[in-house]
């Protein structure tokens, strides 16, 4: 799919971002609502919960930052322009997690501190599996979008993609350049675990996933087409490849989630690498997740583990069966029933030219919440 010269591309993007040398963004701190940090690997996510600092536009703000080490408070100084796009990807990870997990125990609910997630990924778990995987596909995301959005100076659209395709189309128009984004996603969220020489279990779990999250952009990238002609025909066609929608890309990472393969660190040959545990399970892929240890049930709040805050007081469906459903989101414990009122939009009407109008109506329901 990449030509030598897209290869070519990809490698000075990527001595781009060495020079600058580019860390983890787990290690950004949130400036509006970040992500965990796995024993400080996850504090760029507490990016986005800094939004006194407002946008990150000088070296000055660089220094305020919160979880930087000083490495990257120089990355923040030298490439201060993509930070911004680095803590909207942070905001996006979080939005993506509580969204995936909305009817899970753990719902990736975030703390005032660091890790925003507390101590529930630092454990070699599904949950760390997922949080590691969205959380280096939100900044290859984020910073492709800034990319073709003219946003980067050091980036724009993929010019790489254009002449005509064997399917008889021209490609036109701003091709999102993925390359860019994935090449910065790699360089600086994986820092941490390669200096690590990447000879723990936990350093090849997690950079494991952090490319099996990428790879869910790459994987799901498609082409956008507009048609030119008379009336509306498609005498000619112009398209260009463009990211999937983040939704499409965190209901990805949450089926590997699901399917995720239990594995251990085994000498292979002369390296290093994680095998399933089970020996009857087939081999892992690259998109796949991976996982080292069970996780815990939730249930219970665990007051010396913070992020462990049990299902206590969560709503659930009493009629489902499934993770959501009271008899396993309550733990066995039983759930209480009260009526509440609640008001939606009914009767809207449009009107010309041009807006909706509509009614309030209040109607009462039942909540379930676990005791």
């Amino acid at each position: 799919m990449q030509t030598s010269g897209g290869a070519a591309k990809r490698r000075s993007v990527r001595d781009e971002i060495d020079r600058l040398g580019c860390h983890r963004w787990h290690d950004l701190p949130r400036v509006c609502c970040a992500l965990p940090s796995m024993i400080r690997q996850q504090n760029s996510l507490y990016l986005a919960k800094l939004s006194s600092v407002g946008s990150i536009r000088d070296e000055e703000t660089c220094e305020r930052l919160r979880g930087l080490i000083q490495r990257q408070v120089q990355i923040c100084k030298r490439s201060v322009e993509v930070m911004d796009a680095v803590r909207r990807g942070a905001q996006l990870a979080i939005d993506e997690c509580q969204f995936q997990f909305r009817n899970r125990r753990w719902n990736c609910s975030t703390l005032e501190t660091m890790p925003v997630f507390g101590k529930v990924v630092t454990q070699g778990t599904r949950e760390a599996a997922f949080v590691y995987a969205i959380s280096a596909a939100s900044v290859a995301f984020a910073v492709t979008r800034a990319c073709s959005s003219g946003e980067l100076e050091k980036c724009g659209c993929d010019h790489n993609v254009h002449g005509v395709s064997p399917e008889g189309f021209q490609w036109s128009g701003c091709s999102d350049n993925i390359a860019y984004g994935v090449a910065f996603s790699q360089s600086f969220v994986d820092v941490r675990e390669r200096s690590k020489g990447q000879s723990s279990s936990r350093a090849l779990m997690n950079l494991h996933n952090n490319e099996a999250g990428r790879k869910a952009i790459l994987s799901h990238m498609r082409v956008e087409c507009k048609c030119h002609g008379v009336s509306g025909s498609c005498e000619v066609k112009t398209c260009w490849k463009a990211m999937p929608p983040f939704r499409k890309v965190g209901n990805v990472i949450k089926e590997k989630f699901d399917g995720a393969t239990e594995v251990e660190q085994r000498k292979v040959g002369t390296t290093k690498a994680l095998v399933p545990r089970n020996s009857q399970f087939k081999p892992h892929t690259d998109e796949d997740l991976v996982y080292l240890e069970p996780s815990p049930d939730f249930c219970d709040h665990d007051p010396r583990t913070p992020g462990m805050l049990g299902t206590m007081g969560r709503q659930c469906n009493r009629t489902s069966k499934a993770i959501d459903g009271c008899e396993l989101m309550c733990c066995g414990r039983g759930f209480q029933t009260q009526e509440v009122e609640v008001v939606d939009r009914c009767s809207c009407k449009f009107h010309w030219c041009c807006y909706v109008k509509c009614r309030q109506c209040r109607k009462m329901v039942e909540m379930h919440t676990c005791r």
